[in-house]
């Protein structure tokens, strides 16, 4: 199967260098992020704002020790489900969240091709670890495949991962842990480092490539204007209620960046990823890396990158991350605590398990001499869909 066989994909709710305002955490409030938020989103000057290296310091460490994507880009210019269905699909029939969004229900799901899909049909495994927006594809909605949070760290400490993850931060297990606002960022970081960890005790780091980012735009500024990939049709609406004639002719694709954190023992070191890349991204990672065929007109999109350049497969695997010593963040208002420490539990080495279907090897990509510094990652406030 090559040298990867796992892939974690970590979205959480909530680069190129900007100066801005410290932001509060908690946030003080939820901001608009719906479709026509964003296309007004220059005129809102209450929410330019950033966080510093002081509320979220073990995202700072893992962007210093592995990749940071400083033109990584939300996939719609529009809140949650959306982008959740780009992640799981590279397709979404809406612009912005459908009407039963909190709880989706048969009726509600739409008619897409997918990549876990796809990843049974080669023989491959997934999981989808707490995430509501599976539940809106009709071919995905009543998987077994489906899990809970919580099961995610039990699965990794055990060394028994699928072949694809998709986790969440979502669930009374994981509550107040997305960084969706009105929540503490820092909580947020400290359980994804969590999640990491149970990775590492379950001895998949060396064979796992894990990418950490977040869903949407959440209201919050950013000063890089994203390139316009495709226009809003109101055709592309499944549900006529979900039209949205009001926006035809407006930027679909792509939202605005996000960070994203690519980590693993071949994952580059100390690199900033300056290609552009995007939800879609990730889809078309997996396929490259396990040898699946584009499913439809986005992820066969050669403009769209595979993540390729984020990855030295010819070298050796690298370390886990290296915690030790980070600077507590400061309690109460402005801060959550100390982060969690990776464990020092020595890493299980399971053999090889055998492979049911051939794969395609990823292709090897020469390493790029690293940068001295990554860019700061501004982690925005993002999570499960809100009504706005």
């Amino acid at each position: 199967m090559g040298r990867i066989e796992h892939v974690v994909i970590f979205v959480m709710a909530g680069v190129e260098g900007y100066q801005l305002s410290h932001a509060p955490n908690p946030p003080h409030d939820d901001p608009n992020h719906r479709h026509e938020a964003w296309m007004a989103r220059q005129s809102d000057v209450q929410h330019q704002l950033q966080y510093r290296e002081e509320d979220i310091p073990a995202y700072f460490a893992l962007a210093r020790q592995y990749t940071l994507c400083d033109r990584y880009f939300s996939e719609v210019a529009g809140p949650s489900t959306p982008n959740h269905l780009m992640l799981i699909c590279a397709d979404a029939p809406i612009i912005s969240n459908p009407k039963n969004h909190y709880r989706p229900n048969a009726s509600a799901a739409y008619t897409l091709k997918s990549l876990p899909a796809a990843l049974e049909a080669k023989g491959l495994s997934w999981g989808n670890y707490g995430g509501y927006a599976f539940k809106y594809v009709r071919e995905l909605e009543k998987s077994p495949s489906n899990k809970t949070t919580p099961q995610f760290a039990k699965d990794a400490a055990a060394g028994k991962l699928p072949t694809v993850s998709w986790v969440y931060a979502e669930g009374a297990a994981a509550a107040g842990l997305s960084e969706h606002p009105l929540q503490n960022i820092t909580d947020g970081m400290n359980w994804t480092v969590s999640q990491i960890d149970a990775v590492v005790k379950g001895g998949l780091w060396e064979k796992t490539a894990i990418f950490v980012t977040w869903d949407d735009w959440g209201g919050w500024f950013d000063h890089v204007v994203p390139p316009v990939k495709e226009l809003w049709d109101p055709k592309m609406a499944q549900n006529p209620l979900e039209a949205f004639p009001q926006f035809k002719g407006e930027p679909f694709r792509n939202g605005s960046r996000v960070p994203c954190l690519v980590l693993g023992g071949y994952a580059k070191r100390g690199y900033v990823s300056k290609k552009e890349h995007s939800h879609i991204s990730l889809v078309k990672f997996c396929e490259t890396t396990f040898g699946i065929a584009p499913f439809n007109k986005r992820d066969a999109d050669p403009s769209i990158d595979d993540m390729a350049d984020c990855f030295d497969l010819a070298g050796n695997p690298g370390p886990p991350p290296n915690l030790a010593g980070l600077p507590a963040a400061p309690a109460g208002p402005g801060g959550g605590g100390t982060p969690v420490k990776p464990s020092k539990t020595p890493r299980k080495t399971p053999g090889k398990k055998p492979v049911k279907t051939p794969a395609k090897t990823p292709r090897k990509t020469p390493a790029k001499k690293p940068a001295k510094k990554p860019a700061k990652p501004r982690a925005p406030k993002k999570g499960k869909p809100r009504g706005k």
